[in-house]
């Protein structure tokens, strides 16, 4: 495996020939050998593309032998009755980093369709059980030169336990309803909540928030924010959810005894007060922060919805990462890599039906670096305290980090050099296929350290607004351009601008104005 600096000069014909056809690889290249880690696949246009992927960006650069491979495709879990989830749980465990391709929870009518024993579950909670999880990152995903959403990262941390995802719940009728806590040691019961149900119809619903793993939260949401030089900001409704506030508290807590000094010296928290949102300004505070810079943590509902909204504001879901991390019991981290979207079922019905597809894998690919180069970290942190062992497990760990550095600047470039997937590049970008050949093409001169094919003066950089221009719904656009021309003159005045973008909630707002809607802690009715 070579380093990825520039040769002078142009390559021979012999090297160019091999340069020139699949697998884009010179014949004295020496694959690296990739650390132990835990492969789970999906299935649908995802799993497809990630096939491509691994034949044609993986396999020709990488030995993947001490790989796991687990399916976790609906097909497989009905036929080992989902044996193959709990092994694959298992191994995570076991080896600490995983990547895992979108997945189908089939509904009861999928479940029948496809002659399925049950609509097996998500898998994902048997995964954050399994693995202790702590917590949700979830970061955009940046393309240098590239125009997106936010101009610089936003990090988030969705809490991965706990709130309305392990729920209990019973439909009742009018009646009394009392909720009693039994404790461990077998002291007295505890009333919680005694109320009265008048309706002849209601949904009973019970569920808690852990907070014992708030606290490796807290550690690890600082430090990323420490090392990405991002604000961070602590979510919840505490004032009107009063539960909320032991997450608040704690997360405080760790900032105060560990952090606060070290973000005031980077001039990130000058005044070294943590700061608290509401989860309704956090709402519009993304929509209205584009510049980024800024990380929040939150519990695992407004994690999930708040998320959602990030990757809106960034461009998609195929945008921002998402990675669970969880706890071994020696403390080690346990880390899974995954999209933030789903196996991508209208362009999978356009490729069966031998349709042109144009699928985007950033997201994909992002999970699958990062777990290969959180499986370098683990392969040195595990390695034995003897000087020869760790020297030969740096080494090791340094060519699985240059090889996921030279794969994702081979990725991005594309994007940048104005040959991406359709959602970036416009109708005229490529195909799902032809994009992993573009990529595998330059991945394996990135790789033999020959020079790009586009130069710096070429490069045609895809603008946001061109990315969205061809979904723009031109009818809705003419009714809202038309609410908003007041006196019909066919334009639009600053004063008529400004009413546009203050009934959208997007007006740029003065300084004072935005320290006044952000940090507040006071109720307000609901």
């Amino acid at each position: 495996m070579r380093a990825q600096s520039s040769k002078v000069g142009t390559p021979n014909a012999e090297i160019m020939k091999h340069l020139s056809t699949p697998p884009y690889v010179l014949p004295n290249h020496v694959k690296l050998v990739a650390p132990p880690m835990v492969y789970i696949s999906g299935e649908e246009m995802t799993h497809y593309t990630m096939n491509l992927i691994m034949d044609q960006w993986i396999k020709p650069h990488v030995d993947i032998k001490n790989w796991e491979f687990y399916d976790l495709s609906c097909k497989s879990r009905d036929n080992t009755d989902d044996k193959v989830l709990g092994d694959a749980v298992e191994a995570g465990k076991r080896l600490g980093s995983i990547f895992k391709e979108p997945t189908v929870t089939p509904s009861a009518v999928q479940a029948k369709a496809w002659g399925l024993k049950k609509a097996w579950g998500s898998p994902n909670g048997a995964m954050r059980r399994g693995w202790n999880g702590i917590t949700i990152s979830r970061d955009t995903i940046h393309i240098e030169g590239v125009k997106l959403g936010f101009d610089k990262p936003v990090f988030f941390e969705r809490h991965a336990v706990g709130g309305e995802y392990g729920a209990g719940w019973k439909s009742v009728g009018a009646g009394r309803l009392v909720t009693t806590f039994f404790p461990e040691d077998g002291s007295a019961p505890i009333f919680c909540d005694d109320r009265v149900l008048k309706d002849k119809s209601n949904v009973v619903v019970t569920y808690h928030n852990p907070l014992d793993n708030v606290a490796d939260l807290a550690h690890h949401f600082f430090t990323r924010c420490l090392a990405g030089n991002i604000v961070p900001y602590v979510v919840t409704k505490k004032t009107v959810f009063k539960w909320q506030e032991g997450f608040w508290t704690k997360m405080k807590e760790v900032f105060d005894a560990h952090y606060k000094e070290k973000f005031q010296a980077a001039g990130l928290v000058p005044d070294g007060k943590l700061q608290h949102l509401i989860s309704d300004a956090a709402t519009m505070q993304i929509i209205r922060w584009t510049n980024g810079g800024f990380g929040m943590a939150a519990h695992n509902y407004d994690g999930d919805m708040l998320t959602d909204e990030v990757a809106q504001v960034h461009r998609s879901p195929g945008f921002i990462t998402s990675n669970l991390i969880g706890k071994n019991e020696d403390g080690s981290l346990i880390k899974e890599f995954e999209a933030s979207h789903g196996t991508v079922a209208d362009l999978w019905e356009m490729h069966k039906a031998g349709k042109e597809t144009s699928m985007n894998p950033l997201g994909m690919v992002e999970a699958l670096l990062g777990a290969m180069a959180h499986s370098a970290d683990l392969l040195v942190t595990q390695a034995h305290a003897d000087l020869a062992s760790q020297a030969e497990a740096k080494l090791k760990a340094e060519k699985v980090h240059i090889f996921v550095t030279t794969l994702r600047k081979a990725l991005h470039n594309t994007f940048r050099y104005g040959q991406g997937t359709r959602d970036m590049a416009g109708p005229t970008g490529l195909t799902t296929e032809r994009f992993i050949d573009k990529v595998s093409w330059r991945l394996g001169r990135y790789m033999a350290a020959y020079n790009d094919d586009v130069c710096e003066g070429d490069i045609v950089v895809p603008q946001r607004a061109q990315q969205f221009i061809n979904n723009i719904d031109r009818k809705k656009l003419q009714c809202l351009f038309d609410e908003y021309d007041t006196n019909k003159d066919g334009s639009i005045s600053v004063l008529e601008v400004e009413r546009m973008l203050a009934d959208l909630g997007v007006a740029p707002l003065t300084e004072v104005s935005k320290l006044g809607s952000a940090s507040s802690d006071k109720p307000k009715d609901v």
